[in-house]
């Protein structure tokens, strides 16, 4: 198959890359990364409170790739990745860039998409509120999480979603979301 994840990342060109990872996500891979973007942000001097933000969008934006992937389709090169993702971390000229990438099966686009969709369609207070009410009225799902991610991830950075569903075939498209974290907001 000629479906390659890299062709789709967004903004290629724009900023230095800090950290790509692919492969599976599970617990080990996910203190890495966090441990090794604070290293390196620590190393250029990046500001405390900067730091703080990307660190905890990246948490974020981990455990929804632990816990909200769905499996590799059959033909996928990678079928030893239990939870296959992608990970980008970019130092851009207008802040830092997170991208993430995983296989959503297409029964899941639909609810993903309009999710997304509200988040992008509130306000920052209306997004404070909606953190808010999930928070105090939550319900485990299956995969473990009860619907913060997103909307805390829109909620910290102040900035609408960038995402982009890709075909990877009848049953699978990848989905590639593009956070900005900057000192905005």
């Amino acid at each position: 198959m000629s479906f390659n994840i890299e062709n789709y990342l967004p903004n290629q060109s724009d900023g230095d890359v800090i950290l790509y990872y692919k492969g599976n996500v599970d617990s080990d891979v996910i203190n890495h990364v966090l441990d090794t973007v604070e290293e390196k942000m620590v190393k250029v001097n990046e500001q405390s409170k900067l730091r703080k933000k990307v660190y905890n969008v990246l948490v974020e934006s981990l455990q929804n790739l632990y816990h909200h992937v769905d499996k590799v389709p059959d033909d996928f090169y990678d079928q030893t990745s239990e939870r296959f993702g992608l990970l980008v971390i970019k130092k851009a000229s207008d802040g830092y860039r997170i991208i993430t990438g995983n296989f959503v099966h297409v029964d899941n686009i639909e609810k993903l998409e309009e999710k997304i969709k509200r988040i992008n369609r509130s306000s920052h207070e209306e997004i404070k509120e909606l953190y808010k009410f999930i928070l105090n009225h939550q319900r485990i799902s299956a995969k473990g999480g009860g619907g913060l991610g997103l909307v805390d991830i829109a909620r910290k950075t102040g900035h609408k979603l960038d995402y982009l569903f890709k075909e990877y075939n009848d049953h699978y498209s990848f989905f590639y979301l593009n956070i900005l974290v900057n000192e905005d907001k």
